[in-house]
């Protein structure tokens, strides 16, 4: 694909396990750059490879300075410079945010060739709801820091999306399913695109149980579904009011579904009620 780009700083989405992933616009863009901002070398070099390019890499992460910025900004002036990180969306759980901020502040262009994302891939394939949701990143190690957090977001009624680590998949699991409910809805989507992907849905004690001996190998996803309400805890006036929040967001059945879960009900019981409210109006 031949195009041309005007200078300016370009956030590349990247594969996140399957290179045939990578958009032709972003192969386009990577063949034009004068310098591709890498994470790691290494990592990017395999895409180029791929691509059968030879690039100019500079290292930009976390512990780039100010010195790194204002560079790679005086090369975007003048001419591409393609922001990657070593797998997916740059800035999603990745450094880039100050470059960013510095290239606006600065009035060079920023522009993005989007395209793969962990979090929203395992998101689309969870079956959990995906009219709401938080990507929270990756949780604090520390247990303390770690339930501060958890306790931040456990009623927020969106579904909760997080990186974590196989070793400390099990002990997470386990701390959520102690802190935001046992029954709570979870996903837990691993090696996404590649050979060995799975996506283990389930209970957060379930899955907890599940992933208690062992730690899984690969990049993990962990997903938890919206908090439960009981039936006997809300009235029927707080489920027809949620109803009609629901429809007017959703079609019929979708919202029967959103509040089916929410609250413990009959799916096909709040479908007709549904039905019904959409009728009286």
């Amino acid at each position: 694909m031949q195009m041309d780009f005007p200078p300016g700083l370009y956030i590349v989405a990247t594969p996140i396990g399957n290179l045939g992933d990578v958009s032709a616009r972003a192969a386009a863009i990577l063949a034009a750059a004068d310098i591709v901002a890498v994470e790691d070398s290494r990592v990017t070099a395999k895409l180029l490879r791929h691509l059968g390019l030879h690039k100019k890499m500079r290292a930009y992460h976390d512990h780039s300075g100010e010195r790194d910025r204002g560079e790679l900004l005086a090369a975007a002036g003048q001419g591409v410079v393609a922001l990657v990180s070593d797998a997916g969306t740059p800035l999603i759980s990745d450094p880039g945010y100050k470059l960013v901020r510095a290239a606006h502040a600065a009035g060079v262009l920023v522009t993005s060739a989007p395209g793969p994302s962990a979090a929203i891939m395992a998101l689309s394939i969870s079956g959990l709801p995906t009219d709401r949701f938080l990507f929270a990143g990756f949780l604090p190690t520390k247990d303390k820091a770690k339930a501060d957090m958890l306790a931040e977001l456990s009623d927020l009624r969106a579904t909760l999306i997080f990186y974590e680590s196989g070793p400390r998949l099990g002990r997470t699991l386990g701390v959520m399913a102690k802190l935001l409910g046992e029954a709570r809805e979870g996903a837990v989507a691993r090696e996404l695109t590649k050979r060995h992907e799975e996506v283990a849905t389930g209970t957060l004690a379930g899955l907890a149980e599940r992933y208690a001996e062992g730690a899984p190998k690969g990049e993990i996803v962990l997903l938890v579904g919206p908090p439960l309400e009981t039936a006997d805890a809300a009235s029927e006036e707080q489920v027809e009011a949620a109803l009609l929040e629901a429809l007017d967001r959703l079609p019929t059945s979708k919202a029967a579904g959103e509040v089916a879960r929410r609250f413990g009900r009959d799916r096909k019981a709040l479908y007709a009620l549904a039905t019904e409210l959409k009728a009286r109006s």
